[in-house]
């Protein structure tokens, strides 16, 4: 019955307005941001930097401060909508993305995540659970959290093998467990081992059991496992390392007062710098991805955004491929597999 009144509740709106150009098809990666304006667009390119989609997610914009505002799970695609409460799913087709569904949010989403057969919704004072049944996210949450510090300054969410692990800028790393189908459950708590200067934690990036999680004022970059940070390395010359994308063995932190990318090494419980700068931008990064041997940056100077895209060799280095210049501050960044 439960299954029944999802699918009731589901709206489909193929008519939503879109405009394609020079659609290659499936057969390539993508990447994807969002205007983050009133009207809120998903804006799809090629790894050419080439706008080739623009599609409304019937939301406003409004997110700033935070990473992962867009999520991709195979061909189900997620993004914030922070002025309206609302989270759209879009779905990649063989003619492009086409909006699924609009699902409703405790309060303004900030960071979306997928997996467990779950989205998971990062608000401003709660992070929720809503379940996945075939092509259907769930539009009422199975499980609901309040955050640490509960105080508007949620910074991103990950998944982690039986838990989410959560930054709030105002100096809280949190986790949260998840029951035996995914769903959110109990409270969230403080890792162990916070060092004494933390200041504000940002951005991270998960595989498996860990996350690496950026302490950006304190110029620090944090490993965490089981609930503890094992490992802290500072950021060398960079200042504030905000947001990172992980990827083989290499992490990248983009530094936004740095207007910079760093580069990583990680391994066991060793994170080290292997490029103090990575690539350089005129604004300041707001958000990073690392997938299918690309990383895409997005950057910020007042009203107006680039996105950079660039190809990343077996040796870690970025190679440019292209810079997009948006008219909005966009929010949030992600590479589509070839084969999503």
């Amino acid at each position: 019955m439960r299954i029944i009144a999802y699918l009731g509740a589901l709206a489909v709106l193929s008519g939503t307005a879109a405009s394609v150009h020079a659609w290659d098809g499936p057969g390539q990666p993508l990447v994807v941001t969002a205007s983050n304006t009133a009207t809120n667009d998903l804006l799809v390119y090629d790894t050419r930097g080439k706008l080739i989609q623009t599609v409304a997610t019937d939301g406003k914009g409004g997110a700033s401060g935070n990473a992962g505002g867009i999520a991709v799970s195979g061909n189900r695609l997620a993004v914030v909508n922070f002025g309206s409460q609302s989270v759209t799913i879009f779905e990649r087709t063989h003619s492009g993305f086409r909006l699924r569904q609009v699902i409703p949010t405790s309060s303004g989403p900030l960071s979306v995540a997928f997996g467990h057969h779950h989205l998971y919704v990062l608000d401003a004072d709660v992070v929720e659970s809503h379940q996945i049944f075939d092509s259907v996210v769930s539009p009422g949450a199975d499980g609901v959290a309040s955050l640490v510090e509960a105080d508007g300054s949620s910074a991103q969410v990950g998944v982690l093998e039986n838990q989410l692990i959560i930054s709030e800028k105002s100096n809280a790393i949190e986790t949260v467990n998840l029951a035996a189908d995914g769903a959110v459950t109990g409270a969230a708590a403080l890792v162990a081992n916070i060092p004494s200067n933390v200041n504000a934690p940002f951005g991270l990036a998960t595989r498996g059991n860990e996350a690496y999680v950026t302490i950006a004022h304190a110029d620090e970059i944090s490993l965490v496992r089981n609930d503890a940070i094992l490992t802290i390395t500072g950021s060398g010359t960079q200042h504030a390392p905000c947001w990172l994308a992980l990827d083989g063995p290499f992490l990248f932190s983009s530094n936004s007062p740095s207007m910079s990318v760093s580069r990583y090494v990680v391994y066991g419980r060793k994170i080290i710098q292997d490029e103090a700068v990575a690539a350089t931008f005129n604004g300041s990064p707001t958000d990073i991805a690392y997938r299918e041997g690309f990383v895409a940056v997005i950057d910020g100077a007042g009203a107006v955004s680039h996105l950079s895209i660039f190809k990343v060799d077996g040796d870690g280095n970025l190679m440019p491929r292209a810079v997009s210049t948006i008219n909005s501050a966009a929010n949030g960044v992600a590479v589509v597999r070839d084969d999503e």
